[in-house]
């Protein structure tokens, strides 16, 4: 892999962590469009730890807030939020412990990328057009934190997308856009954490090598980017272009994967 191609791999990954449009699926696809070799989980998981420090840098504040509160003023809202994103992390933690080798293999059809990315994309429009806006975070309740964080298993198929799928409950529960977004960039932490430190024990000093850094280093830049754009871009538009993206992209691969004779799952 060169630098260029981690550089472009970073890029699509912070875009894709934080926009509901689905960074694994995007991982798969550009080497795939582009006839390259895969780098591996162990990069899509590097490219991870970019995202994380991009939201653990975004929510540095809140987070401080968050956990204090946790550990000392339980009942208080941002006490509850703490134990409540904690709840919802273990649902979508347990999936990707159990069916890591899935996510490796079958999870990994094209064709199957396709059909989600639509898929998701109607169940974003309908969850966001026919919900209504009446909870803000301090509403959340422990049922709430419970339903996001098992809709979040789902993101093991690429093509689902992580925060399309939580941002999709969370408008369905009657959050606010804005509300449900910074819910799901919140909830991204400790499940990004456990999946970094679950595969650091397998990284060699081999590779850390210039492409390993610069596509963290590009994912960090580009996430933090990403995450201030959607919170401002949600607080006054729905999530319509990203939905249309999704079609048109499910449906390019879908014709893609026919005409290379790849139309199996």
């Amino acid at each position: 892999m060169t630098v260029w191609e981690a550089a472009l791999l970073g890029i699509v990954q912070g875009l894709g962590e934080f926009l509901p449009i689905s960074s694994s699926a995007h991982l798969v696809l550009l080497p795939w469009f582009f006839g390259w070799e895969y780098a591996g989980l162990r990069f899509d998981v590097a490219l991870h730890l970019g995202t994380l420090l991009a939201v653990l840098f975004y929510f540095w504040q809140d987070w401080l807030v968050i956990i204090y509160e946790g550990f000392t003023r339980r009942r208080s809202a941002e006490g509850r939020l703490f134990w409540y994103l904690l709840l919802a992390t273990v649902p979508g933690a347990l999936v990707g412990y159990f069916l890591e080798n899935y996510a490796e293999t079958i999870f990994r059809s094209p064709l199957l990328i396709g059909i989600m990315l639509i898929v998701m994309a109607v169940i974003l429009y309908l969850s966001d057009t026919l919900a209504a806006s009446y909870k803000r975070m301090h509403q959340l309740s422990f049922a709430d934190s419970l339903l996001i964080g098992l809709s979040q298993a789902l993101a093991i198929i690429p093509g689902v997308s992580r925060s399309g799928v939580t941002m999709s409950m969370g408008r369905i529960l009657g959050l606010s856009r804005e509300t449900a977004a910074r819910f799901s960039f919140l909830l991204s932490t400790p499940i990004v954490v456990g999946a970094g430190l679950l595969k650091l024990k397998d990284l060699t000093v081999a590779d850390l090598n210039p492409p390993f850094v610069t596509g963290v280093l590009v994912s960090a830049l580009v996430g933090f980017l990403a995450i201030k754009f959607l919170l401002r871009y949600l607080a006054r538009n729905t999530f319509n272009i990203f939905v249309g993206y999704r079609i048109l992209l499910g449906v390019a691969v879908i014709v893609l994967a026919a005409i290379r004779g790849q139309l199996h799952i």
